[in-house]
């Protein structure tokens, strides 16, 4: 509860004092009959005596409420209505058996990616985001949704081409053809496609040249990440020994991110690329598109105030005229 007038609750102090001044200082005898004596008279204890102040009580009570409704009580209701300008966002996330190369915290490429892209995912409120994988050919693992309890379990049940099964390889094209087609319906003001690979184009049906132009022609932006080092390195295989059990050996394995490629697809759609060559650089890069591509939340606050100074005149009458009445009958005094 607010007040519309509060400097009038100020009234209230000098009636404090007032009353307070009568209450110690006792209400004035009428008449008196002096006696030698009262020890032999019987004791009035009747509910009158008792309740001889009420009426004055009343009344005072009756004053503090009239200065509340002087002060204008009030109540208010309030209404926030949000806008939202939601953005679409298509993950695109190679799964080729390179992306299993232990480089990354914290354990390998895709590893690192899950883990970065859940907590990207965590941090969204009203966008919507779609999934697609790729590494010789590419799938839709989840389209445009806002549940995210749903994508946060489809990404951490994302493993490599040979465990999905899937053709191993790099389609760049196909991938950004695919990403883009998930986007070509959206009505979004801004369309977003997260690009991560660790490699450059060597499979697929549709060359990179013409997976850009379909971006560029649908108006997406793309952010490109380049994921691991460059050069020498080694790639874990996978067999079985005498037993049938998976045994993990290490190959020699030439790592390269095609950083002009993905350069281009972000610098010509208006993204940016990034290179997460250090084991912490995709949480960093992740917290930097979060902050590039925000989405636009416009709230309208409505207050509504209603008047409950009403209530305290009644109140205040009431006790006036209950005290006045209770002088007048039931706490009538005689002299």
């Amino acid at each position: 509860m607010t007040f519309h007038d509060p400097e009038f609750l100020f009234l209230l102090i000098p009636l404090i004092g007032l009353f307070g001044f009568w209450f110690l200082r006792g209400e004035k005898k009428r008449s008196s009959l002096p006696f030698s004596s009262t020890a032999d008279w019987p004791k009035n204890n009747s509910w009158r005596l008792r309740f001889k102040k009420a009426p004055t009580l009343f009344k005072w009570a009756a004053l503090v409420f009239f200065v509340v409704a002087l002060a204008r009580p009030q109540t208010t209701s309030e209404k926030v209505k949000k806008n939202t300008d939601g953005i679409d966002i298509v993950i695109a996330l190679d799964i080729s058996d390179s992306m299993m190369i232990e480089d990354m915290k914290p354990l390998n490429r895709i590893e690192s990616a899950k883990e970065t892209l859940k907590k990207f995912i965590e941090k969204r409120t009203s966008d919507r985001i779609g999934v697609v994988i790729f590494a010789g050919e590419s799938f839709t693992l989840v389209p445009l949704t806002l549940d995210y309890p749903l994508l946060l379990d489809r990404v951490s049940g994302i493993s490599t081409a040979r465990k999905t099964r899937i053709k191993d390889g790099t389609a760049l094209g196909v991938a950004m053809a695919n990403a883009a087609g998930r986007l070509k319906e959206s009505t979004a003001k801004s369309r977003v496609i997260i690009f991560l690979t660790d490699g450059e184009n060597n499979s697929g049906t549709i060359d990179p040249e013409t997976g850009l132009a379909i971006a560029k022609g649908y108006g997406i932006k793309i952010y490109s990440i380049g994921i691991g080092r460059d050069g020498p390195t080694s790639i874990p295989v996978f067999g079985k020994d005498f037993f049938g059990r998976e045994v993990k050996s290490y190959q020699p394995f030439e790592s390269t991110v095609n950083e002009g490629l993905l350069g281009r697809m972000a610098q010509e759609t208006g993204g940016k690329f990034y290179r997460a060559s250090q084991e912490d650089s995709l949480p960093k890069i992740f917290n930097e598109i979060n902050q590039l591509e925000k989405t636009k939340i416009d709230i309208n606050q409505f207050k509504k105030y209603h008047e409950e100074f009403p209530f305290f005149v009644v109140i205040g009458i009431l006790l006036y005229v209950l005290g006045w009445l209770l002088n007048l009958t039931l706490l009538r005094r005689t002299p």
